[in-house]
């Protein structure tokens, strides 16, 4: 198994993408696919068929995954931003 950077539950900043800037913590991490998926990152819509929790079926929106080297750790993040006099990337 490869060794990452990130691991779950750590606060990660979305780097690259359509989810750039988005700030959360990791939910899980996909080692074979080398992806993660963040809290409030890349948001998804997905259809539910018909069950007992969504009697009319439903599209339910929730998060996608994003490549591991499309994340970085946030407090690498903040370093990086105060070292250029930048200030750090808001919640």
């Amino acid at each position: 198994m490869a060794k990452f950077h990130v691991k779950k539950n750590d606060e990660v900043v979305v780097i690259s993408g359509s989810a750039r800037g988005k700030r959360g913590k990791i939910l899980e991490v996909l080692p074979a696919k080398q992806r993660v998926v963040v809290e409030g990152g890349k948001m998804i819509k997905k259809t539910v068929r018909k069950n007992q929790q969504y009697p009319q079926g439903a599209i339910i929106e929730r998060e996608g995954s994003v490549h591991i080297s499309n994340v970085m750790l946030a407090a690498t993040f903040d370093a990086r931003a105060a070292k250029r006099g930048v200030a750090p990337a808001k919640a």
